[in-house]
């Protein structure tokens, strides 16, 4: 079949363009540059596309996709027995000593063990549905941000050339639990990529989501105490995960209890279809968490940081040898892994990044705090972290944690939950539900906290931080009393709900959520009409939050309403405003809506 007259110019750009990697970083910065300028990109989404969108002659070029593509990883060496999946109810599957559960509570609950290819598969295996759900979720909204068919193509193209380097850089065992998870995804989806590459993709999802949110999507608050800061003297570590990709996405949350054959038995807190560790602990009590750091766009992927965390999790027991293990991965964006370990009574903060790596060490304290900038002397005179602690909200909210350690002097895990669920503002200020300056963001996929040296771990229920806090005991969990015990938690510990749940302030942040969408798209399209009523409700459910003032401004300011839009912008320059480029582009509208009232 002939090529059109509309694609010789493409096969003319496909053979010819040459483009050195300088060239292309050129391109990318050039870009996200212009994207700076254009505040609507703050959707993570629409960021997504156009970045992929102008790949398009990059990836065509790259020699190394071939090989990337036709790779398995080498099963062969490991022993392997198809699991037959037993349904006990509709919540409950086994096969061997391996089982999937629903908590009541809604937390799914995984056990499973073996080698490294028996993993994935018994993994598989168990949370088939789960994990088919999840990638419908994933791949379903990616097509609500690519619905051009090509532009999907373009966005096929760049996944193979992006993730080219990927398996150079994961570890063959891991690569092999990944192919046996990977026999179980959906079919729906082999037009995007073959089943293993696929699953190899998504470990880098999380990488690639803060990095576009450098713009982030990503703004995890973590902290670490112990000594003369908690009730027993023990350490003491708690985290909000807040990566968000949807209300749907976070419902299945998987608390994971995983038995390697070689390593340490460990917890995660993770979701189906993901063998990296974003939150956990090990029976050793080595804990991880993982801060998004300041990121400049990657020219390609190298080690998810879940997989480096994953590793340090399955077989470090003090802090130097996660140091040890961190330190030759070779990673593709900035992040900041807090470290807590039972056996040094100690916790620190490991920052890596493409170019750079250091640790952070508390001297003369027994507390240290995380949130997404970097402390270490390494990272002393970076341009980008300096600006990034200049703008961005992530300095508020380390100081929202100095507040709270002078105003709670003596923690423990129930005061340590009260911390994560915070939704205020320094000194107690209303700064509105949902404001990224606030530890509670309510968005976050899970909560946990862990106390090492006890083995104990509680994870939120949903939603976000605000539901149950559930407790495992990995002492138990891995032994002979699991088998005994009718269920995996140590309920008698759990701390319960917060009361914000049942609130009318909450039921009107999740309407206000909802009708924030209508506002976004009423202002796009000129045909569409709101009523003051509709904008005066919407802005009453949350008051105290600049957004909702920001974007009435906006809609007001799209349908030639410039005295409303002005009053709107006003109010927005009233309130705390999360970022300092939030702030500006504030100011922008407000100067523009000045000038067409003149």
């Amino acid at each position: 079949m002939k090529n059109s007259e509309n694609d010789k110019p493409f096969v003319v750009i496909r053979n010819e363009m040459k483009w050195s990697e300088k060239s292309k970083l050129f391109f990318l910065r050039f870009f996200l540059r212009q994207n700076d300028k254009i505040q609507c990109f703050r959707n993570s989404g629409s960021l997504i596309l156009i970045f992929l969108s102008l790949n398009l002659i990059l990836f065509l070029n790259s020699c190394g996709i071939r090989k990337s593509i036709k790779h398995i990883p080498d099963i062969k060496q490991y022993s392997l027995e198809i699991p037959k999946v037993t349904k006990i109810n509709d919540s409950t599957f086994s096969f061997n000593q391996n089982y999937l559960t629903k908590n009541k509570q809604q937390i799914w609950e995984l056990y499973i063990q073996g080698n490294p290819l028996q993993l994935g598969y018994n993994n598989g295996a168990l949370t088939q549905n789960l994990m088919q759900k999840q990638e419908e979720i994933f791949f379903s909204k990616i097509e609500g941000f690519v619905p051009s068919k090509f532009k999907q193509n373009l966005l096929r193209g760049f996944l193979k050339w992006y993730n080219r380097k990927m398996y150079l850089n994961v570890r063959e065992d891991f690569q092999a639990e990944i192919y046996g998870m990977s026999q179980y995804s959906s079919d729906q989806y082999n037009f995007i990529a073959p089943k293993f590459l696929r699953s190899m993709y998504l470990h880098g999802a999380h990488d690639i989501g803060h990095a576009m949110q450098d713009l982030m999507m990503v703004g995890c608050t973590s902290l670490a105490v112990w000594n003369e800061n908690t009730e027993d003297g023990d350490l003491l570590i708690g985290r909000n995960f807040d990566f968000y990709v949807g209300d749907d996405f976070a419902k299945n949350k998987i608390i994971e209890f995983v038995q390697p054959e070689d390593g340490i038995p460990y917890l995660s807190v993770t979701w189906a279809g993901m063998i990296g560790v974003v939150s956990g602990m090990n029976k050793e009590g080595i804990t991880v968490t993982i801060n998004a750091g300041k990121s400049k766009i990657p020219l390609t992927a190298k080690t998810p940081i879940s997989l480096v965390t994953r590793e340090i999790l399955q077989y470090a027991r003090t802090i130097d040898e996660a140091i040890a293990i961190a330190k030759k991965r070779k990673v593709f964006v900035s992040e900041s892994i807090l470290v807590g370990s039972a056996n040094d009574k100690n916790a620190v903060i490991i920052e890596v990044s493409p170019d750079n790596f250091g640790v952070y060490e508390v001297k003369n304290t027994s507390r240290v705090f995380c949130t997404n900038h970097f402390q270490s002397e390494a990272y002393k005179n970076d341009k980008r972290n300096l600006e990034h602690i200049a703008e961005s909200h992530s300095e508020y909210r380390y100081e929202k944690l100095q507040e709270f350690l002078e105003e709670n002097k003596k923690l423990n895990p129930e005061k340590m939950a009260a911390i994560l669920r915070d939704k205020s503002g320094l000194k107690g200020e209303k700064i509105g539900y949902g404001n990224e300056k606030a530890i509670n963001q309510l968005l976050a996929h899970h909560a946990v906290i862990f106390s090492p040296q006890k083995k104990l771990v509680w994870v939120s229920a949903n939603p976000y931080q605000l539901g149950e806090f559930v407790c495992y005991d990995l002492n138990e969990i891995f032994s002979d009393k699991r088998l005994k015990s009718s269920g995996f938690a140590k309920s008698e510990l759990n701390i319960p709900k917060d009361p914000f749940i049942d609130s009318q302030e909450f039921k009107n942040y999740e309407e206000c959520k909802k009708l924030s969408s209508q506002i976004e798209y009423s202002t796009d399209d000129k045909e569409k009409v709101l009523s003051e009523e509709f904008i005066n409700h919407y802005q009453s459910l949350n008051p105290d939050f600049w957004l909702v003032y920001f974007q009435a401004g906006k809609y007001y300011f799209n349908k030639k309403e410039y005295a409303k839009a002005k009053t709107e912008f006003e109010k927005a320059l009233t309130k705390e405003i999360t970022t300092v480029p939030d702030r500006k582009n504030v100011e922008k509208y407000l100067r523009k809506t000045v000038k067409k009232l003149k």
